[in-house]
């Protein structure tokens, strides 16, 4: 893939929160604040900002914590079957990950810059900051189509990463005329779900 360019949006935070014995909100100290970050051969880098393998979400005890510190070193597949994922993604300038389909129901929320859906039908639509896509097991593609900064003296031109969040859970198969279309994940580099 060669070499990335410099990011130029901001490293992120997670915060977590919990509560003290007496029942009071509190962030919790258990894990890093700052947002771990994976690095994928198809120019994207992706940060596992949280995830639960409960649906509902089990945190008494603090059980969705030991899910997620667990994920942390064994990361999950795209989807968890069984609970959910939030996901950042930054996009490389330029860069069109692979079509690829999950069994679940996604919201996509682009955090900055444009990012261009395509569908395996040919369609698209540009999401501009704040739109949201919502994903309904269909086979898809994004690419980053921020437009560079053109420097107002020089002329030059700077490639504009993107960064969009994600929030994933698990859906039934979808059937079309009978056929059942599941998860295909090949070339996005991300495990395939469990």
């Amino acid at each position: 893939m060669g070499d990335k360019p410099p990011k130029n949006i901001r490293s992120l935070n997670r915060y977590i929160t919990t509560h003290n014995e007496t029942g009071q909100a509190i962030f919790s100290t258990a894990l890093s604040e700052d947002m771990p970050i994976k690095s994928l051969d198809n120019g994207a880098d992706f940060s596992l900002a949280y995830t639960s393998d409960h649906f509902p979400a089990q945190v008494d005890g603090d059980v969705d914590l030991a899910e997620y510190a667990n994920y942390l070193t064994n990361p999950p597949g795209i989807t968890i079957s069984t609970g959910n994922v939030c996901r950042i993604v930054d996009v490389q300038p330029g860069i069109t990950c692979a079509m690829h389909r999950t069994v679940s129901l996604d919201y996509g929320v682009v955090l900055e810059g444009e990012v261009e859906l395509i569908l395996d039908s040919g369609e698209t639509r540009l999401l501009k900051r704040g739109d949201v896509a919502v994903q309904r097991g269909t086979n898809h593609a994004w690419r980053n189509a921020t437009p560079d900064v053109i420097d107002p003296v020089t002329n030059e031109r700077t490639p504009q990463w993107a960064r969009m969040l994600y929030v994933l859970m698990p859906s039934q198969p979808m059937t079309i005329g009978g056929k059942s279309l599941g998860e295909v994940v090949d070339g996005i580099g991300a495990r395939p779900s469990t």
